[in-house]
């Protein structure tokens, strides 16, 4: 990869405590201005933190993997940009 790409915030939850991860996540998501996008680095798939956005930002978020483990997973999540056609969701990488 030639560049990297720019967000506003990283939230690495790696040694953060479990019920402190998604207060910590949203918190940071709602910070951000449209267009905008935070990065989320954790231990494990988080397609339940992908279940709970679908379910309380009313799919107002693109969610894109950049990392899919076994160790590490990365996960860009934005807000669509002001007056943006609605975005498709990327899809949560887990099996269905």
């Amino acid at each position: 990869m030639s560049s990297t790409p720019n967000f506003k915030s990283t939230v690495d939850v790696r040694s953060i405590a479990p019920r402190e991860r998604h207060p910590l996540i949203f918190g940071t998501f709602d910070a951000l201005a449209a267009g905008e996008a935070l990065l989320l680095v954790n231990d494990h798939d988080p397609k339940p933190l992908f279940y709970q956005f679908q379910a309380e930002s009313k799919g107002e978020f693109t969610w894109d993997y950049l990392e899919s483990g076994p160790e590490v997973w990365q996960v860009k999540i934005g807000k669509p940009a002001a007056g943006a056609a609605p975005v498709a969701v990327g899809g949560c990488g887990c099996a269905h």
